[in-house]
């Protein structure tokens, strides 16, 4: 007999345990750290040869600025402004004109000095003029004085005689004595007219040189009614307006020569060490940035700290006295063509980096000069000398 039982199904096979996590070899883990740590401290060791050991000694500072001179515009004399001939932003040549004054009232003041100053020659030839004519008094005094003893020597020979009273002798006496007097007048007349020119001509007489120099300063006045330009550079801070009434010291405008500027670089004072005059110096300006750099020189290191020109200086003597590091001053030139090529303004902030390398320069700056050529003054003009010779011979 066929078993027809059907074959029982067979049991599903169990599932296979799934693998535990891995959780890594701690000790490859470990390894990977010590890689990781050598590889920085690698790195540190050769960023600090490189920076302390081969790398050329610098001192740097983001602390620095663009500084320049300002150099202020000022109203010598009182006046009215007709006309500016400059505005900000705009570039003056020295001598160029920047502002009319109204000289209405110069002009009248320098004819009333130029009708002073021919007076004064006219009157001091005067002068001279009494000296000759007290001479001739003198001269005469003495022939009147020389008559007058005559006559009484004359009389009284005759008064000797009985010919000649004695009241006519008295007369003549008198005349003697009136003639005398007459001289020493005279004489007195002439050593004062001689006191008023004595050891002087028309040129150099006191009341001439007076009236002279009062014709100079009406045209110095006369002149400041004219401003120019002292320098080159770009008009900065114009205040005055046309119309404007100024008086003498009244600030107009300013000129800033761009092309002199140079960089303070404040340092702190751990930085000063190497410092010294002349070390090259190199300057990235964020108006620029870094494609730019310019090239300088340490001229000059500040006489104190900030601080200690403050308008409140610190009171480090007080109970609550915190150590501060401060910082000074340090002046770097820069070269006047890569100014011309990119100029920088004042008070443009810069980063500031001194090569330290060569310290054989000196701690203090250079000695003292001239930083700009002197100005001609208007005392000296040829044009108000040459009036002055020709009135001086026009009234002689």
């Amino acid at each position: 007999m066929t078993d027809t039982t059907a074959p029982a199904p067979e049991a599903p096979a169990a599932p296979a345990p799934s693998a535990p996590p891995a959780s890594g070899n701690p000790r490859a883990r470990r390894r990977g750290l010590m890689l990781l740590g050598l590889v920085v401290v690698t790195g540190a060791i050769v960023w600090a040869v490189f920076h302390f050991l081969l790398a050329a000694p610098e001192q740097e500072t983001d602390d620095a600025y663009v500084a320049g001179d300002i150099v202020a515009i000022t109203a010598r004399d009182p006046g009215t402004v007709l006309s500016i001939h400059a505005d900000n932003t705009q570039m003056v040549k020295a001598g160029q004109p920047l502002i009319d004054l109204d000289a209405a009232t110069a002009d009248v003041g320098l004819a009333s000095a130029e009708a002073d100053l021919a007076r004064a020659v006219r009157a001091t030839r005067s002068d001279f003029s009494k000296v000759d004519s007290a001479g001739a008094e003198v001269v005469q005094a003495q022939a009147q004085l020389a008559r007058a003893r005559s006559d009484y020597a004359r009389r009284r020979g005759a008064a000797a005689e009985g010919a000649v009273s004695g009241e006519e002798l008295s007369h003549a006496a008198d005349e003697v004595r009136v003639a005398t007097a007459n001289l020493a007048l005279a004489r007195t007349r002439q050593q004062q007219s001689r006191t008023g020119v004595q050891g002087t001509t028309v040129d150099t007489n006191p009341a001439v040189l007076a009236a002279i120099a009062a014709y100079r300063r009406a045209a110095i006045v006369r002149g400041h009614m004219h401003v120019t330009a002292p320098i080159d550079g770009v008009v900065a801070q114009r205040t005055v307006q046309i119309g404007q009434q100024v008086a003498a010291g009244t600030p107009l405008m300013a000129v800033v020569p761009l092309d002199r500027v140079w960089v303070d670089a404040n340092f702190r004072e751990t930085q000063l060490k190497d410092l010294r005059i002349g070390q090259p110096a190199t300057i990235h300006s964020d108006m620029y940035g870094d494609d730019v750099v310019y090239h300088g020189r340490v001229i000059g290191l500040g006489a104190g700290s900030g601080n200690a020109f403050a308008l409140l200086p610190a009171q480090n003597a007080s109970g609550n006295w915190i150590k501060i590091t401060q910082r000074v001053p340090v002046r770097i030139a820069l070269d006047q063509r890569e100014l011309k090529a990119n100029p920088l303004r004042v008070g443009l902030s810069v980063a500031a980096t001194v090569d330290t390398a060569n310290t054989s320069g000196t701690r203090i700056g250079q000695p003292g000069r001239a930083a700009y050529k002197g100005l001609d003054t208007a005392a000296n003009d040829p044009a108000t000398e040459a009036r002055i010779r020709q009135i001086v011979a026009a009234n002689r």
